[in-house]
């Protein structure tokens, strides 16, 4: 039997109670139900600078950059949470990815990667999340094509975390199997 793909996992918003964090969990889980094994981690850890050419001439990669793609490089598959702000994606996926792929090696090329995304309006974050997805595309990753939004996501959880939107939760679900199932398949994108 083959050893689980390594996931990393992230939510692109700061927020302590982030309605996307709240569903990243939940995709969490479910990754590692499929078979993954999961390293969460928080991006208030690793707090970037806002990506300036100049900066990076002058001073090189932030040592939390340098941190991040050492993740990267370490996890052939990404879980990202990507919240919606004015129909996109966050100002803090962007930086972040910005950021990443500017090392000598790009981490992203070869990477699996999923996107979910919540949102208290009524398209549940998708156009955010088709971004996030156009986005790691052109960086190079292989993108899983199941969409997991959770509109409504402020009502959608109860007390503890549970998701308590049925068809929301099922695509969580799918999305993870597939997310693990590539990962496995397309073999080890790290050293």
């Amino acid at each position: 039997m083959s050893s689980a793909p390594r996931i990393l996992a992230f939510s692109a918003s700061a927020r302590r109670e982030s309605l996307n964090r709240k569903l990243l969990a939940v995709a969490v889980t479910a990754v590692r139900e499929a078979g993954g094994e999961v390293t969460l981690i928080d991006l208030n850890d690793y707090v970037l600078p806002l990506y300036h050419g100049d900066l990076e001439e002058a001073e090189g990669l932030p040592s939390n950059a340098v941190k991040l793609i050492e993740l990267i490089n370490s996890h052939p598959g990404l879980l990202i949470a990507s919240p919606e702000y004015n129909s996109m994606i966050t100002p803090l996926l962007k930086n972040t990815l910005d950021w990443c792929s500017r090392a000598d090696e790009d981490p992203f090329p070869g990477k699996v990667a999923a996107v979910v995304s919540a949102s208290p309006g009524p398209f549940g974050g998708v156009r955010s999340q088709k971004l996030a997805q156009q986005l790691l595309l052109q960086l190079g990753c292989h993108v899983v094509p199941v969409q997991a939004i959770l509109p409504h996501a402020n009502k959608a959880f109860e007390a503890d975390g549970n998701l308590i939107d049925t068809r929301a939760f099922k695509a969580v679900q799918t999305l993870a199997g597939a997310l693990v199932e590539t990962t496995r398949k397309m073999g080890p994108a790290t050293a």
